[in-house]
């Protein structure tokens, strides 16, 4: 049987995680993405079950009593989590299984998974940055600024990944990614 692999890519809000996940997803039928579990309301257009396992506070807290993820973590006033079982089964399946997650859970993964490939996006600036999470219109001023604040905390631990990529221009980024990858 194959051996399978964890890909770790985190980076901050904003930056285009999830836009380059989607993308590798959608070109390499060999990746599987896990999905994450958040207290986070959908946006529009997203499905549970599909983009997230929409959760209520009480239902992720038993879910985190229960050890029932791989890591969670609180991040802009939500919980998310990413739960154990499936990921677990597609590795010892052999396939390569994709994390889309924060820098809790990217650091808490390494101590679970020492050989995962970790991949950290970086935007080209903060400026940069900070028009990206306003332009996207989803956050209050509130959410806006704790996001700019934690992306600097999280920057500042992107020597502890494997690879780094600036999402200057996103085809280039998603080359990275792909070259990093395989």
């Amino acid at each position: 049987m194959p051996q399978g692999k964890l890909i770790v890519i985190t980076g901050p809000s904003g930056v285009g995680k999830g836009t380059i996940v989607r993308s590798l997803i959608k070109n390499h039928p060999s990746l599987h993405l896990s999905i994450s579990a958040t207290t986070r309301s959908p946006r529009p257009g997203e499905v549970d079950g599909q983009d997230y396992y929409f959760m209520s506070k009480a239902e992720f807290e038993a879910a985190i009593a229960s050890a029932d993820f791989l890591e969670w973590a609180e991040y802009a006033g939500n919980y998310y989590g990413t739960p154990q079982t499936k990921v677990k089964e597609l590795i010892d399946a052999g396939k390569w299984v994709l994390l889309e997650i924060e820098l809790v859970g990217a650091r808490a993964i390494a101590n679970i998974f020492p050989d995962a490939l970790r991949i950290f996006i970086l935007p080209p600036s903060l400026e940069e940055l900070e028009a990206r999470i306003r332009n996207r219109g989803k956050d209050s001023e509130s959410a806006i600024n704790q996001r700019l604040i934690r992306a600097k905390a999280e920057i500042a631990a992107k020597d502890e990944f494997d690879i780094c990529i600036v999402n200057q221009d996103l085809t280039t980024a998603i080359k990275e990614v792909e070259q990093a990858i395989f």
